[in-house]
């Protein structure tokens, strides 16, 4: 892979966010998955984000050993009716989601039909959320322009855990670290990811994990390209470069932090 960090060649790394389940890796999955192995990332996740390909994204995680899945329905998908919860019981269903609140793709409504879209995506997340303390099984949590919201449903469950997928930097949701994992992308990479790279060390070590949310969100210096899980060394050498640690160490903890959120071997 080009740019790949010679120093990370032997590290172990896990994706906790890629959607290989997405149109754009049908023609070659094989090699996305082996290559990825090749530079390391030796597990993957893929989230639920859209209804429609939940049954492939079960198929690809039954099919390859080092590849797992989560169920449920993204807050921009709360009007699909397609059934998540035949799949909860399945063997490499490993999380709930990617569920929670997200008020970006809302702001073309009037008020009242904002205000209603809100109310359903709140519902549709707690719904979730006690799917999954029900299950005992982590939450795959998605919030964009939504924290606030966020925070105060997800601090009325205090059993609630997992991770907050791509991290917003916003401070507030740094009071969750008890319960929850903070994915960290590409985003870090970005030239203008100013809060990101402020917030970062105020994260607990034990409680970051590695993401690409691919195919979207490509690191630098691959912008422009589509995303794959390849890319998780460029992330974790960067990453490790804002908290000024070793990439060894920060890797092994990363890996850790997303084994006993998953529950992997």
């Amino acid at each position: 892979m080009k740019n790949t960090p010679n120093h990370t060649r032997d590290i172990t790394f896990i994706d906790t966010h890629c959607h290989l389940d997405d149109e754009r890796y049908i023609h070659d999955l094989d090699f996305v998955i082996d290559n990825a192995r090749s530079l390391g990332v030796a597990q993957i996740i893929i989230p639920a984000a859209n209804p429609d390909t939940l049954e492939r994204a079960k198929n690809i995680a039954n099919k390859y050993e080092n590849i797992y899945f989560a169920c449920g329905i993204h807050p921009c998908d709360i009007d699909n009716d397609k059934d998540y919860l035949q799949f909860i019981d399945d063997k490499k269903c490993v999380a709930i989601g990617e569920c929670g609140l997200d008020y970006y793709h809302l702001a073309h409504l009037d008020s009242a039909k904002k205000e209603q879209q809100k109310q359903r995506q709140k519902e549709s997340f707690i719904t979730q959320i006690k799917l999954s303390i029900k299950h005992n099984l982590p939450l795959i949590v998605h919030i964009r322009e939504a924290s606030n919201d966020a925070y105060e449903i997800l601090s009325e469950f205090k059993e609630a855990r997992g991770v907050l997928h791509c991290y917003n930097a916003d401070r507030i949701l740094l009071q969750l670290s008890d319960r929850f994992c903070y994915g960290i992308g590409g985003v870090a990479t970005f030239k203008n990811a100013r809060r990101l790279l402020e917030a970062l060390p105020l994260i607990p070590k034990d409680r970051i994990v590695l993401e690409t949310d691919a195919p979207y969100l490509t690191p630098h210096p691959h912008r422009g390209e589509r995303n794959t899980p390849e890319f998780i060394p460029l992330i974790a050498q960067r990453v490790a470069e804002i908290l000024e640690v070793d990439i060894q160490d920060f890797a092994d903890c990363a890996t850790r932090n997303a084994k006993n959120l998953f529950a992997l071997s």
